[in-house]
């Protein structure tokens, strides 16, 4: 069963159980897939691919959004809770990244193959790293460890 299958048949369930946290997060995914597929120039099904792309765009927008209200002084309320909520709940979909140590790991590996030395040198170890490892490690933590690792 592909993610969408799954989403529509928990969305169902949510529903009849009156989980409206749940139904919300799910039905914004299924209008974002609905977007996706009578977007101009989309062509074919939605694959799962395309579905994990949408879903990690969504929570990326939330994460967002969280920072903004935290960075106000906000860090309680209804709104911060329900993009907390979506956030853990919708990241089971996604693939499973790695920890910090295998990512920095990954990132200290990526470093020495390569020879990188400096601040300047971040956008080339990120590329490097998440050419070969996109769908394993956060983005987020690869650009910090490497500024990290290169500012040291």
């Amino acid at each position: 069963m592909g993610i969408e299958e799954r989403i529509n048949e928990e969305l169902t369930l949510a529903r009849k159980a009156r989980n409206r946290e749940q139904a919300d997060a799910l039905g914004m995914i299924k209008t974002r897939l609905a977007e996706r597929r009578t977007s101009p120039g989309f062509v074919g099904q939605i694959t799962d691919a395309v579905a994990v792309e949408i879903i990690g765009a969504y929570i990326k927008s939330l994460k967002k959004a969280l920072t903004e209200f935290e960075s106000g002084g906000v860090s309680d309320g209804p709104i911060v809770d329900k993009y907390r909520f979506e956030i853990s709940f919708l990241s089971r979909y996604l693939p499973q990244t790695l920890d910090d140590e295998a990512t920095r790991a990954l990132v200290r590996q990526a470093k020495a193959d390569l020879g990188l030395a400096g601040p300047s040198q971040v956008g080339r170890l990120m590329g490097a790293v998440m050419k070969t490892h996109k769908d394993q490690v956060d983005a987020t933590l690869v650009r910090q460890i490497a500024e990290a690792e290169l500012s040291s």
